[in-house]
């Protein structure tokens, strides 16, 4: 387990009258990847998440220098209360939180109230919403379900009252299950359960996902899809001071030292282009024009000292450090995979000629390999559903495939995949196999292929790529029309039920990209989602692994090792495994 911090955070954040941030403060970073837009209840993508979690507000959110990860109130007056059985839970929202500014507010303020959670959360179950995280709550509330079928010509009416998710007064809030989900408040905590105000989402019905309007520390100033974003402080925020108090921990103590008596958010805006290769993201790091920046793939041993044995042990470069260019290191809360479509006519199902394709596949895949050359050996191979820091993890379960060509080729022999007159292997029924793999256009999903392609002809299949940017990759794997592709998974809150519900048949659409439905699988994770951490709960996610396994929907690949790096202007930065971005704890001291 990842070492804990010995520090003790007491009423870390105190709130305070309004204090301006600083938009004088400009913030410079990058995301190598095009966003979707910034709806909370339309994107899961880590990129528009990144925007949607410094613009809307969730009930919940984490102590940023608690390590393990805790939840702390973020809109609420206390943590909520829960009855002893688990299933009703109460909550109390602070007063006088306010949205940012919007034309539909006609120049009023706007407090945030707790019919304004009632409305955000109906809307991830709303079918016109069309929202890829409504599995998050579906089937969960008293009432719930019912209510979707009330729509008449497609709408409903939220002025239905729904039992299980109802205001008891202006600031308070209580949700009914009916049965126990005790990941339920760390789903609350999730940039997609931030609040939205219902006459804004009426007001731009046509396009949501372009005007986001929230109670965050940031709005939208700009958008250029796929191009630019521009975040400007929310002059309606309310401030606060940060106040750490550091234990023994040299570098909790620095960061006391950095930022105590700084407000929330400090920095006035937020510029953050998209730059998908690698190489120029660098060089704009390097330059100065990021402020921030992950450590290029090709470019670790160019900047990095490292020990081959020991994947742990890493430092900067000299002329690095000369530069005040600061390393920022832990291991992911992720895991990475590559997923088979088993709805695919070529590669799905559960027969057991299709079976042994898919096996075959993630025997010629050789994940040593990649992670030496590929990740620079800063990666370890992921061998659970859940990854390592997770709750639920088993680090003596062994769920990947060896890499073992020669049997793979004997498996396609035994099932009847046999050698046609190009050299290359048909169906068991003599029809042609090739395998579809989607993929994107960066020169490192390039390389990735190179590797594929060699793992393909090893066992004398063939394989077409398609090559399409990242967002149209998610359309694919949501619709299920695609062969294979690859995946990663970060963890948005530290419990194993993110993790293992991404092979549930109900959350095909959804998350579950390998389309995959198993009822013994499903059996499983329904009685684990209504436990606790603990042995028997565990005993489940091992069955779990094991069907996982005798079905192969994944060929598992590796976890990565975050190598983040700052330049020596930007303070008040530690990284936090639930938080895709940082910005509102920075500073900037040029």
């Amino acid at each position: 387990m990842k070492k804990r911090l010995s520090i003790a955070i007491a009423g870390a954040l105190l709130s305070q009258p309004v204090l301006a941030a600083d938009m004088s403060k400009v913030l410079r970073v990058a995301f190598p990847a095009p966003e979707t837009g910034f709806d909370p209840a339309k994107v899961s993508d880590v990129y528009s998440s990144s925007i949607t979690e410094n613009v809307f507000d969730p009930m919940l959110t984490y102590d940023f220098m608690a390590r393990p990860s805790k939840l702390i109130p973020n809109t609420l007056a206390e943590m909520p209360k829960v009855s002893e059985d688990g299933k009703v839970l109460t909550f109390h929202l602070k007063k006088g939180i306010y949205f940012a500014p919007d034309p539909v507010f006609k120049g009023q303020t706007r407090e945030l109230t707790a019919a304004d959670y009632v409305y955000s959360l109906k809307r991830l179950v709303d079918p016109t919403t069309g929202s890829p995280t409504g599995y998050l709550i579906a089937g969960k509330f008293i009432g719930l379900d019912e209510w979707v079928k009330t729509a008449k010509n497609g709408k409903l009416n939220y002025d239905v009252t729904v039992e299980g998710i109802k205001t008891l007064d202006r600031y308070t809030l209580q949700l009914t299950l009916k049965d126990a989900y005790p990941a339920l408040q760390y789903v609350l905590a999730m940039p997609h359960l931030g609040a939205v105000a219902r006459e804004v989402i009426e007001a731009y019905a046509d396009n949501t996902m372009s005007h986001p309007v929230g109670t965050g520390p940031y709005m939208v100033s700009e958008w250029k899809p796929g191009t630019h974003i521009s975040l400007v402080a929310n002059p309606n925020y309310r401030k606060k001071i940060i106040a750490y108090k550091a234990g023994d921990d040299i570098g909790d103590q620095q960061l006391a030292k950095e930022m105590n008596g700084k407000t929330i958010p400090e920095v006035g805006r937020i510029e953050i282009s998209i730059i998908q290769e690698e190489q120029p993201r660098w060089l704009a790091f390097r330059n100065g024009d990021l402020d921030l920046s992950s450590m290029p793939q090709p470019l670790v041993r160019g900047s990095m000292l490292l020990d081959p044995s020991d994947p742990w042990r890493v430092d900067l470069k000299p002329d690095l450090k000369k530069r005040g260019i600061k390393l920022h290191r832990d291991l992911a809360e992720e895991i990475t995979y590559y997923v088979f479509n088993m709805k695919d006519p070529v590669l799905g199902g559960l027969g057991k000629e299709k079976i042994a394709l898919r096996r075959a596949i993630a025997m010629s895949f050789n994940t040593t390999d990649t992670i030496r050359n590929i990740r620079r050996n800063q990666a370890v191979k992921a061998q659970y559903i859940i990854p390592p820091n997770v709750a639920g993890h088993n680090p003596n379960f062994r769920a990947a495939f060896e890499y073992n060509p020669a049997l793979a080729n004997a498996l396609l022999d035994e099932f009847g995949y046999k050698l046609g007159v190009d050299g290359k292997r048909d169906l068991p029924d003599g029809k042609p196999l090739v395998v579809d793999f989607i993929t994107g256009t960066t020169g490192i999903d390039k390389q990735w292929n190179e590797y594929w392609q060699k793992a393909f002809d090893l066992i004398k299949v063939k394989v077409a790529f398609r090559q399409m940017q990242w967002n149209e990759q998610v359309k694919s794997l949501r619709t299920c029309t695609y062969g294979m592709d690859g995946a990663a998974w970060l963890a948005d809150y530290p419990d194993g039920d993110n993790f293992t519900m991404m092979l549930y048949g109900k959350n095909i659409g959804s998350e579950n990209y390998a389309c995959y439905s198993s009822p013994k699988y499903d059996k499983l994770y329904e009685a684990s989602q209504k436990m606790v951490d603990s042995p028997e709960r565990n005993a489940l996610y091992d069955q779990m692994n094991k069907v996982m396994m005798a079905d192969t929907p994944w060929v598992m690949a590796d976890t990565r090792f975050n190598n983040y790096l700052t330049h020596a202007w930007i303070k008040g930065y530690k990284p936090h495994p639930q938080f895709n971005t940082l910005w509102r704890y920075l500073d900037i001291q040029k």
